[in-house]
């Protein structure tokens, strides 16, 4: 069931479509991964899902609320991370959260305790009187995220969460949205950190010049760009016979052997992969280890977008 429903979305700046008819579902409970290079439309679109830009066209249903009609109620059910860190510094960690938390609505006993599980959640709730002034990068990251989630949103939008932290923090805040994830919230997560996305979320958009170019999970984001795929087998004893045995299979496109290494080219590794055990044991080849070769999503990126991430800004 989609939690968030994008209809026919055009957003423009003085003549400039920053969103072009874009359509979309978030389905409940998935981590929805949000990618595009620099200037693509990300931080616009984050932006009018917030309700901190107005849109032109079309329409935004959340959790059901239509977006125009109910945005005060649409905002109580959206927590946001942004990529700029979003704190005030003469507020102690505590009051910051407490802060956002009653801009979400919470009051009396229940902020309190709000405010203390969320800054528990993120590992600090040693620091309640603190200032953010002198945190480290990644504390600050993840005081962030305590003001964003103490009211408990129903979605969760994180851009860049993880932007110029250390390993540890960064590695806290990714098992911070597997966790909040698996509490019930929906995630949408932005990230130049490909591997970070393609670890943690379920379906990835991407986005460029405005446009919505594909969508769906890592593997078939993969199928639209990828027309090989390499198996790389460790053998022993390899002989003329076996490597001829394979090149004559169905779906096999190349097979070479370099050492101890067979490595074959198909379009369909998982298909082919049986018959060319199958024929390496009818021969007499050992097998010491397999391994499929597929790209990335680093990989599935650059070929859909044709370029590395721009400098210019959203």
């Amino acid at each position: 069931m989609a939690i968030v429903e994008i209809r026919d979305l055009v957003k423009r700046y003085h003549g400039h479509v920053a969103l072009d008819n874009i359509s979309l579902d978030i389905n409940e409970g998935e981590i929805f991964g949000l990618l595009g290079p620099n200037g693509a439309g990300k931080s616009t679109m984050i932006n009018t899902l917030c309700g901190l830009l107005t849109f032109d066209r079309g329409s935004i249903r959340i959790d059901g609320l239509d977006h125009r009609a109910n945005i005060l109620e649409v905002k109580k059910r959206i927590g946001l991370v942004p990529q700029e860190i979003a704190l005030f510094n003469n507020l102690t960690a505590k009051d910051n959260v407490k802060f956002f938390a009653k801009l979400a609505g919470l009051r009396g006993k229940l902020l309190c305790e709000r405010v203390d599980e969320a800054l528990e959640f993120v590992g600090l709730q040693d620091k309640p009187k603190a200032l953010p002034r002198g945190f480290s990068g990644g504390m600050k990251r993840r005081l962030n995220i305590a003001c964003a989630i103490a009211h408990h949103p129903k979605i969760l939008i994180m851009d860049e969460p993880t932007v110029g932290i250390d390993p540890q923090s960064r590695y806290h805040i990714l098992e911070s949205v597997k966790k909040l994830n698996e509490l019930g919230s929906s995630i949408v997560y932005t990230s130049h950190y490909m591997e970070e996305v393609q670890s943690i979320c379920n379906s990835i958009a991407i986005i460029d010049h405005g446009k919505l170019i594909a969508q769906g999970s890592t593997q078939t984001l993969r199928k639209l760009v990828v027309e090989e795929e390499k198996i790389v087998i460790e053998i022993v004893d390899v002989n003329f016979t076996s490597l001829q045995g394979i090149k004559r299979l169905a779906g096999v496109k190349e097979a070479e052997v370099d050492g101890g290494t067979l490595e074959i080219i198909t379009r369909n590794a998982q298909a082919v992969l049986q018959d060319v055990l199958f024929v390496l044991s009818q021969n007499g080849v050992r097998v010491k280890g397999i391994k499929l070769v597929e790209p990335d999503l680093e990989s599935v990126f650059l070929a859909l977008t044709g370029r590395n991430l721009r400098d210019k800004e959203d």
